[in-house]
C-alpha cells in the first residue's frame, strides 16, 4: 500500500473526535479534515433549540429503512447553492434529562477522563456518586466549530476515509397498517423518541410506547408520572438484557401486544390502536364478564393522544451509496473488526458497533485505524478477514447483533490492542490493557438505574395505596352521608305520620288543644295496655 498522507473524516461526533486526535499523535500526515453537517463538534450529544420541530417526512420509506437518499451533485464543481431543503434527520436526540447510560469514567477516552460535574436531578436520582453525567456535561467535552449557513459544493482527494458519522440519525417505525393515514390525519401524532423532549407535552394525554429497548423504559417510567394512566406499552419479544422489565413494572403503566394496525378518521375524530392478542383492563373495554379477561384484537377503547415508537435507527449512508447498497438488517457487512473494509481497507469505519463501551471503544478503533493509515500495522490476509466476519455470523448472527460486543467486551479491546501495538519512537497514541472495573462499572451503572426504577415503582405503589385508602375513607363518608339521609327521612315520616293523626283527632270534633289532649290520652292508654 502506497503511503497515505491525506486522510478525510466525516462525522465530528465522539468517534470523529477521537479520530482526529489518534491520526494527529501518529505525526505522518500532511493533511486531516474533518466533514461535519452541523454547526459544532459533537454528533448526537448536540442539544437542538426549543423551537425546533422534528418531522417524520414520510413513514413509508421509514418503515422500509429508505428514507436518507443521496442529494444530487451539481454537474460543475465547485459552486455554492442555497440550501437544500431534502430531510437529513440531523436532529439530536437530546431532551432536558438525558443522561448517559453507563458509568462516565469507564465510558470516557482512557486519556481524558470526564469532569466530576454531576447536575442537581442526577444527584436526586442516582446519589451525590452518581456514575451517569447529564448531557450537558458531555456536550461541553467536546468542541466547537464554524457555522455554516449555505451548501458549499468541492471535489477533493484523500488517499483514505475514515467514516465516524454514526448510526444513531435515521428513526426507523416498522409498517403498520394504518398508521401513515394516522399521521396524515393527526400530524404530529406519530412520534420517535428521538423527539422526545419533555414529560409535560404530555400530561394527562393518552399515550402508547412501543419498544423495550434503552428509550422505551425510560420513556414509559417517566411519562408514567404525567401521561393520563396507565401509559400503554408495547413490549415484543425479550426486554433489554441489562435492563429487563424493571421499568414496566410501575403502577401506572400497562404492557401490551404489538399493535396490529391503528384506525383514524379525521372528521369523527377517531384515534384508536388496536393490538394483537392479549389482556384487557376493564377500563380499557367495558362490559367484560371480568376485569382481566383475553380476547383477540384488543382495541383501545378510547381516543390516542400520542403513539411514541422507541424502535431503533436505520444505518444509513447517503454519502456512499455504492457501500449502503450492500446494508442488509441494519448491519454493514464486509468490515473486518467493524473497522477495515475488506474491498478497500483505506475506508475505515468508527463506531460501527453496538452494546460496547461508548466513546472508549471509538477510541480503540480510531488507534488501530491510525496506526495501519500511518503504514506501521499490517492487515491478515483477505481470506483471514473473511473467515473472522464468517465465524462472528454464526456466533452472533447476521444482523443488528453482529456489531454488539456484549457481553465479550475484553476480547474485542484485547484483540484490537494487540494488533493495534505500542507507540513507535513516541508517535502515537498508547492504549491501555482493558481493565475489569469497566466491565464491572458497566454492569454496576446499570444496577444503579434499576434501583432507581424500583425506588419509583414503590413509590408510586405507596400513593396507589394512599389514593385506594382515601378512596375508601370517601365511600365510608359517602355511606354515612347516606345513613343521616335515612333517619332524616324516617324523622320525616314519622313526623309525618304524627300530624296525620293529630290531624284525624281534630276530625273527630276536638278542638286543636283538645285534640292534643286526647292524643296524649290516647298514647298513655296504648302505653298501658302495652303493659298489662
Amino acid at each position: 500500500m502506497p503511503p497515505i498522507k491525506s486522510v478525510a473524516i466525516i462525522g465530528a461526533g465522539p468517534a470523529g473526535i477521537i479520530s482526529i486526535n489518534a491520526l494527529a499523535q501518529e505525526q505522518v500526515f500532511d493533511r486531516i479534515r474533518v466533514f461535519e453537517r452541523r454547526d459544532r463538534a459533537g454528533g448526537c450529544w448536540i442539544e437542538d433549540p426549543d423551537s425546533h420541530v422534528q418531522q417524520l417526512p414520510d413513514l413509508e420509506r421509514i418503515a422500509e429503512r429508505r428514507p436518507d437518499e443521496t442529494l444530487e451533485i451539481p454537474l460543475e464543481l465547485p459552486t455554492t447553492t442555497n440550501r437544500n431543503t431534502q430531510h437529513r434527520f440531523s436532529e439530536t436526540t437530546v431532551y432536558p434529562a438525558l443522561e448517559t447510560n453507563i458509568d462516565a469514567q469507564a465510558m470516557a477516552f482512557s486519556q481524558e477522563p470526564f469532569p466530576e460535574e454531576r447536575t442537581q436531578l442526577n444527584i436526586e436520582r442516582h446519589g451525590k456518586d452518581s456514575p451517569f453525567r447529564h448531557w450537558k456535561v458531555v456536550e461541553q467535552y467536546l468542541q466547537k466549530l464554524e457555522n455554516g449557513q449555505e451548501d458549499r459544493w468541492w471535489q477533493e482527494t484523500f488517499d483514505s476515509v475514515i467514516v465516524a458519522s454514526g448510526h444513531y440519525h435515521v428513526p426507523f417505525i416498522p409498517h403498520t397498517p394504518g398508521l401513515c393515514k394516522l399521521d396524515a390525519d393527526f400530524p404530529g401524532m406519530v412520534q420517535h423518541s428521538k423527539a422526545y423532549r419533555k414529560p409535560e407535552t404530555y400530561r394527562d394525554k393518552r399515550v402508547v410506547v412501543v419498544g423495550a429497548s434503552i428509550s422505551g423504559p425510560d420513556i414509559s417510567f417517566t411519562l408514567a408520572e404525567y401521561a393520563k394512566t396507565p401509559v400503554h406499552s408495547v413490549v415484543r419479544g425479550k426486554y433489554h438484557p441489562y435492563f429487563f422489565d424493571y421499568a414496566f413494572q410501575h403502577p401506572n403503566i400497562v404492557r401490551r401486544p404489538p399493535i396490529a394496525r391503528v384506525v383514524s378518521n379525521k372528521e369523527d375524530n377517531v384515534r384508536k390502536v388496536v393490538f394483537e392478542d392479549g389482556t384487557a383492563l376493564d377500563d380499557v373495554l367495558h362490559n367484560l364478564p371480568s376485569p382481566f379477561t383475553a380476547i383477540r384484537n384488543l382495541t383501545l377503547g378510547y381516543q390516542v393522544d400520542y403513539i411514541i415508537f422507541a424502535t431503533g435507527y436505520t444505518w444509513t449512508l447517503p454519502f456512499l451509496p455504492q457501500i449502503a447498497s450492500t446494508i442488509r438488517n441494519n448491519r454493514l457487512p464486509n468490515l473486518y473488526l467493524h473497522i477495515f473494509h475488506q474491498s478497500e481497507a483505506t475506508l475505515c469505519f468508527v463506531g460501527a458497533i453496538a452494546a460496547g463501551f461508548t466513546f472508549k471503544v471509538f477510541e480503540w478503533q480510531a488507534v488501530l485505524a491510525g496506526r495501519y493509515l500511518a503504514g506501521r500495522v499490517s492487515l491478515p490476509p483477505l481470506s483471514e478477514q473473511r473467515a473472522w466476519e464468517e465465524k462472528r455470523m454464526q456466533y452472533k448472527g447476521d444482523g443488528v447483533s453482529f456489531t454488539a460486543l456484549y457481553p465479550d467486551f475484553e476480547a474485542y479491546f484485547e484483540e484490537v490492542r494487540t494488533l493495534a501495538g505500542e507507540p513507535r519512537e513516541g508517535k502515537g497514541r498508547k492504549l491501555p490493557r482493558f481493565e475489569t472495573w469497566w466491565r464491572e462499572g458497566f454492569y454496576r451503572a446499570h444496577l444503579v438505574r434499576i434501583e432507581m426504577w424500583k425506588r419509583g415503582n414503590e413509590r408510586a405503589r405507596k400513593e396507589k395505596e394512599k389514593e385506594k385508602e382515601k378512596e375508601k375513607e370517601k365511600e365510608k363518608e359517602k355511606e354515612k352521608e347516606k345513613e343521616k339521609e335515612k333517619e332524616k327521612e324516617k324523622e320525616k315520616e314519622k313526623q309525618k305520620q304524627k300530624q296525620e293523626r293529630v290531624g284525624e283527632a281534630g276530625n273527630g270534633g276536638f278542638g286543636c288543644e283538645d285534640g292534643l289532649e286526647k292524643e296524649k290520652e290516647m298514647e298513655k292508654e296504648r302505653g298501658g295496655e302495652a303493659g298489662n
